[in-house]
């Protein structure tokens, strides 16, 4: 049986209009580089955001650390700007699917490349409270190695109480969640084409399912927990 929901922030189960890609866009290019959005989300989604403007940077040959960490340095500024004045809300029936998941059982952790400050800022600012909506959260400052591996996920286990990954599920918007997924041996990694990358880019990934939105995944989880 499927007890633990794991799912991806933003383009997830937030959102806030790509903001943080729009952000390391900015600070990239701000250093005169002229990378679009969608280069961007294509190489960066889903990662731990320095390690995300590494792997920008790395489309052009360029592997230099004093200049990502400069970048990200500037990144943090402008997302807190943009987190501070731009709208942020949860994905249209995230919070419904919380309360549905928790209500048959299932808990619910997020699980995001954001570092832990910036992850409980966004958590506060729309206003859902861990314990009533969520069970937890991890965060990439939490672990050693981000995504594509296991850690994030292996903790929540952890920190849940479960021991087999045949009982987990993953929810993502981008390549590296399915694949993030997979290698910590959930019994579904599950794309959702809300967020960073496309229903064409998802499939490449070979995940279990592609949702168009979160309302999709109720079945899904009825389904496998009727089977047992």
């Amino acid at each position: 049986m499927i007890r633990l929901a794991i799912f991806d922030m933003a383009g997830t189960t937030v959102n806030e209009d790509n903001l943080v890609y729009k952000a390391v866009r900015t600070a990239i290019n701000e250093q005169g580089f002229d990378f679009t959005l969608e280069q961007v989300l294509a190489e960066g989604a889903g990662k731990e955001k320095l390690q995300a403007i590494k792997s920008v940077l790395a489309m052009k040959g360029i592997q230099d650390d004093v200049l990502a960490g400069d970048i990200f340095n500037r990144f943090r500024v402008l997302l807190e700007e943009a987190y501070r004045t731009k709208p942020i809300s949860g994905q249209p029936y995230a919070l419904e699917l919380f309360h549905a998941l928790r209500d048959r059982g299932v808990q619910v952790v997020m699980n995001t490349g954001y570092d832990r400050k910036t992850a409980e800022s966004l958590v506060e600012k729309i206003g859902w409270v861990k314990g009533v909506d969520f069970d937890g959260l991890v965060t990439a400052s939490d672990v050693t190695t981000g995504r594509p591996g296991p850690d994030m996920i292996l903790l929540a286990m952890q920190q849940q109480g479960i021991t087999d990954a045949q009982q987990v599920l993953k929810v993502g918007d981008s390549i590296i969640d399915i694949e993030e997924g997979r290698n910590a041996g959930c019994r579904f990694s599950i794309g959702i084409t809300t967020g960073a990358h496309t229903f064409d880019q998802l499939v490449t990934a070979d995940p279990d399912f592609i949702m168009r939105n979160l309302q999709e995944l109720l079945p899904i989880v009825e389904a496998a927990n009727v089977k047992g």
